[in-house]
Order: C-alpha cells, then structure tokens, then sequence
C-alpha cells in the first residue's frame, strides 16, 4: 500500500468515505464505515460505504477478489467494514453527480467486517422517510447515522468553533463556572440535587451563570465568555428543553451601546461563518423599543422578514369632540373605554371563505379577543364585509384611507384593550404570515428590542417581578422612579413609581424567534439593594439568596453588562428548524423523559438511604403536581 498521510489515517482507514476524487485514480486506499446499500448482481456485488463524512461506492469482483467477494455476499445494510483497493474513475456515462466521490469508485482487493448489524427499526439510508419522532429519540444513535441529523450537528459545531473564534479575538477569556450552585429565584423552577456530605442540604443546577458571571467582573476578569449548560425545570414546547447551552458573555466598563456593538458585530462575523450563504436582511439591525415593537408587531421578538405591521384604526373612528362615531356600536364603545381598534391588512386573503373567516375569528377569541371583525378589498377596491352595513360605504372607506391595500387583501380588525388587541393580532400576524409564506426562509432578519419594562407587578405575592433578571439596570433617567408609593422600600405596591421604570435591557431576536437577552447589570450594592426590596425581598432574604453579590459589590464593582444567546435556538434557526430537539444530539421529549436511556428513572433504594430521603409521593393539584 502506497504511503498516505492523512488525518484520518488509522488501522482501519486511510481516508474518509467522503474525500476521493479524481484526482486520487491509481492511489491504493483503505476506507471504513457502514454499509449505506448493497447491490448484488451476481459477480459484482456493489457497496455504498458511509461515514460522517460522505458515501463512497466500493466494487467487488469475484474474478479479482474472491475471497472478498464471498464476504461481501453475507454483508447486509448498517453492517461495519472496512475495505482495501484501488481508485479507479467511473466508466464515461455511469458517475454519480449526487455524491461529491462520484466520479470515482473502489475496486476491492479485501474486506473485513468489524461488526455485524440487526436490521434497524427504520431507514437510515433514505432522507425521505417519514419516521415517529419518539423512534428517533429512542434510536437516537441511528437518527444521528442519517445525513440530515449529521449535518445539523455539523453546523452546530460550526457555530460555536466560530462563537470562540470570535470572542478569543476580541480579548475575551473563556471561564467555566460550575454546575452545582446554590438556588436562586430566577423565574423557573431549579433542578436540586441533595448533597450526601451536608444532608439535609441540596445544591441547584444552574438557570443561568447570571450571579458568577457578575462576580467574574468584580473579580477583575473584564471580559468573560463560556459556552454554557443551563437547566431549568419547566414546560417545554418547541424551543425550550430542561438542559440547554447558552453563549454567556459579560463586559466590564461598558453601557449599553458597548455592549450591543460588540455583540452585534459578533453575529455577523458568525453568522457569515456558518452560514454564508444565507444573507442579512439588513445591517446595522433595526433597533426597536418594546413599546414600538409591541404597537407595530403585537409582539417583543417580532418576525421582520415580511411587513403586515399593526395599524390603529382609532384616530379614524373619533370625530369632532373626541366623540367616538364610527356608527359600529362595538368599535365606538371600545374607544370610549379608553381601548383601541387595530388591525392588520393580510395579502391575498380577502376571497377567503365563509368557513376560513369563521376559524379565524375562533383563533382570535382562543387567543384572548371578544371577536374579530373584518373587511374585503374587491377587484375595483370595494369594501365588502358584514360590518359595512353599520359603518356604510363611506364610513368603511374612511376608516381604511390611510392603509395600503391591494385588491383582493383581507382586513383583520380588533377591537380592545391595547394589550389584548397587540397580543392577538401580533400571533394572528405570526400564524398567517407563516400560512402565506410571506417570509423567505433564506433570509436572516436580526433585530434588536430595547428599553423594557424593569418590573412587572406580580398580584399573587403583591411585589415588583423584574422583567429579566433580578439584576437589570435601570436608565440612568428613571432611577429616581425606583421607591414606593408610601416611602417604604418594602411595602411595594402596585401604585409605586416603579412601575414605569425602563430597564437598560436588550434583546436580539432573530426570525420571529427570541435569540437572546442581556442588560447592563446595577453594579452599585444600594441601587441594589432597592431593586430587591421593590422584588419583595426583606433584608434577610437577599442576604440569605443574593449574599455573595451584595458582599462583592461592596469591594469595588465595575460598571459591566452582558447578554446570553442560545445556542440550541441559533442552531436551529440556522438550520431552518422549528423545533430545538432537532438540533440536539440527545435530546428530551416534550414530557421532559430521555427515551433511549429511560431517564427520569427511580433511584435504587440505597441511593435514597445515602442521602438521607425518602420519597412520600406528590400533591396532585398542588406545587410541583405531575413532578
């Protein structure tokens, strides 16, 4: 065998199955991998051999290799080999120009079989087959074998060797923070894990490094990145999963703008690295307030690929006196209860049936509406819809003059309270703009979302529930809005200044899809301390939960701010995915169990002794019911 130096060159192989071409005709080779298909035809017998890396077609000769030949007659699909021959071209006329190795093919001297295989219980050799999710997961090592499995992991891995290239040259240090922590309130719910050496005592799996990567700048670190695991125990849906990895970074003497043009800089870099093919929608990215976001789109992490924004009708429906008087009771009563009347003008749906409207507006009145009220644009720019009797031609064309229509677009009219009315036609919005396909699936539309709420009121537990993490800055102009209505820092009410208290808060949402969150930290212990007090937490209580932070900012804390972005999200947009699982080697279900390793499992009874416990069973109904 002639000399080859290569990467992958072992015992069992001189070259991947994805690599010769040509080039390489003459050259005597060794390949290993699994047999993707088997065709005999008699003297012949053919085999597509594949790795990670492509497919390679192998060709046995009984008159040229015999012993071989009879081998290859008991080799069966999935089967492991590895073979040894000479690269030849194809005959002119039989290349295979789906394979970048179909040029060529191998001529077998030898084949060993490493490994025999039972017959899978579905196709890994066909990309078409439509397969039972929980198959896949309970095989996911056979899933992971099919080209499209692979390939998304492949990008994964692409995208967090550039997440790293990226950040090592901006002069960030890569720390790793641990996972046994102590529990923090950080809006899900935390795994625990008891501790043997302290029983009685349990640590906590992190939602987040949020606290170690602020004391990592008050330890002077500067800037600090980590490609993170996080877990948090709640519902899961599409992209969520109770362990996830997130890009945590964090910067000292920084503001806001700092950060979001580092940060901003660096999706681009990875974006074109991993993706190059898949273009920007537009750079710098559009940057939204929470509050233009949620009046434009109905929603924080709005899709930018297509337009459809949210209009309001209301200006058009209030005359002389700032009396409502549109003639439609339902649009005139919503007005004059401080509401609004919105809508949003879907192209090429205003021929929709009788049938289509009525699922429409059980969607709306699902999604939190009264009802849906609606208008047809016809050939000749008519209005048709059943509330133009009580608004009349005139009136309908008045309360639509200053919308763009086209013949044949379909007006959606809300008409509510403004949270209502944003929240529904912003996910009628999303639905239909998906349904239409206005969004080209190639392009990537970042954006950012600033300026939100620092706190939200929490009635349950009468406090102040920050909108993001409990250590968000305020802008410097509404700090002076962080007290209590009454003067007592922890009496919180819902009258309280606070509450209209802007944090230094920023989003990047990527396609409809909230990538990540980050904020300018407080970095001060009073400013601090105020902030907790307004959550609801006494003096003891954030010493007993936050004690390690309000200690280090007494030594000397850095202004810093970070952001985190998910990496499972990432991936799967990048991918052109919906849901995370199909980006994640092993995923959990949507019940939160790993099929292929039956986990959640029952500990063995001397596991339980150890610690010290013993399982009494569940509260059904009550907290942590169906845990």
């Amino acid at each position: 065998m002639s000399q080859v130096t290569n990467q992958f060159a072992g015992p069992y192989r001189t070259h991947s199955c994805g690599e010769l071409r040509a080039s390489d005709a003459g050259a005597t080779v060794r390949l290993a991998g699994w047999v993707n298909r088997r065709r005999d035809q008699g003297g012949l017998i053919f085999l597509d051999l594949r790795d990670r890396h492509g497919i390679t077609q192998v060709v046995i000769d009984r008159t040229d290799a015999a012993d071989a030949h009879e081998t290859a007659g008991r080799v069966r699909g999935e089967f492991v080999v590895t073979v040894v021959g000479t690269v030849v071209r194809r005959m002119a006329g039989t290349e295979n120009k789906r394979l970048a190795t179909g040029d060529v093919e191998l001529q077998v001297m030898g084949l060993t079989i490493l490994n025999e295989a039972k017959t899978p219980p579905f196709y890994v050799n066909d990309p078409e087959a439509v397969i039972d999710e929980s198959l896949r997961l309970k095989y996911r090592y056979l899933d992971i074998r099919r080209e499209a499995m692979a390939r998304r992991l492949l990008l994964r891995s692409k995208l967090v060797h550039a997440i790293r290239d990226a950040h090592h040259r901006a002069g960030f240090i890569e720390v790793e923070t641990p996972n046994l922590i102590k529990a923090t309130p950080e809006g899900a719910r935390d795994f625990l894990v008891p501790s043997r050496l302290q029983p009685g005592s349990v640590y906590a799996l992190p939602q987040s490094p949020q606290q170690l990567k602020q004391l990592l700048m008050v330890a002077g670190v500067d800037r600090y990145f980590q490609i993170a695991r996080c877990f948090r125990d709640e519902d899961l849906r599409g992209d969520r999963q109770p362990e996830f990895t997130q890009l945590d970074l964090e910067m000292s003497f920084v503001d806001e703008a700092a950060v979001m043009d580092f940060v901003e800089s660096m999706i681009v870099e990875v974006s074109k690295a991993t993706v190059p093919e898949r273009p920007l929608q537009e750079w710098p990215f559009p940057r939204l307030t929470y509050a233009d976001a949620m009046d434009r789109y109905g929603s924080d992490k709005p899709d930018l690929r297509f337009g459809m924004e949210l209009e309001d009708l209301g200006s058009r429906i209030v005359g002389q006196g700032g009396i409502a008087a549109s003639g439609f009771r339902v649009f005139d009563e919503t007005i004059a209860a401080g509401g609004v009347v919105k809508c949003i003008v879907v192209p090429g749906l205003g021929g929709a049936s009788r049938r289509e409207i009525d699922e429409l507006t059980e969607r709306a009145k699902a999604l939190g509406a009264k009802g849906l009220a609606h208008l047809s644009i016809g050939p000749d720019h008519a209005i048709h819809g059943p509330i133009v009797k009580f608004l009349g031609d005139d009136g309908a064309q008045h309360l639509l003059q200053r919308l763009t229509t086209n013949p044949g677009d379909l007006v959606l009219i809300v008409a509510d309270t403004a949270p209502v009315a944003n929240d529904v036609l912003g996910k009628l919005r999303q639905e239909l703009g998906g349904r239409l396909g206005l969004a080209d699936e190639n392009v990537l539309a970042y954006c950012w979302v600033t300026r939100f709420p620092m706190y939200e009121w929490d009635a349950e537990n009468e406090r102040w529930h920050a909108t993001h993490n409990p250590f968000s800055g305020v802008l410097p102009e509404d700090e002076s809005l962080l007290i209590t209505a009454d003067g007592d820092p922890y009496r919180p009410s819902p009258r309280d200044p606070a509450g209209k208290a802007r944090a230094m808060q920023y989003d990047i949402v990527l396609n409809g899809w909230e990538l990540g969150g980050g904020s300018v930290r407080i970095w001060k212990h009073d400013l601090l301390v105020q902030s907790l007090a307004l959550q609801g937490h006494s003096e003891a209580a954030m010493h007993e939960k936050f004690g390690a932070m309000l200690d280090a900012f007494e030594f000397g804390a850095p202004p810093h701010g970070g952001i985190a972005l998910g990496i499972d999200r990432w991936a799967a947009l990048f991918s052109k995915q919906t849901n995370i699982r199909e980006v994640m080697a092993f995923p959990k279900t949507q019940s939160g169990g790993d099929l292929m390793l039956e986990a959640p499992s029952e500990p063995e009874p001397e596991q339980y002794a150890e610690l010290g416990l013993k399982f009494v069973g569940v509260k059904r109904g009550g907290p942590g019911a169906g845990a």
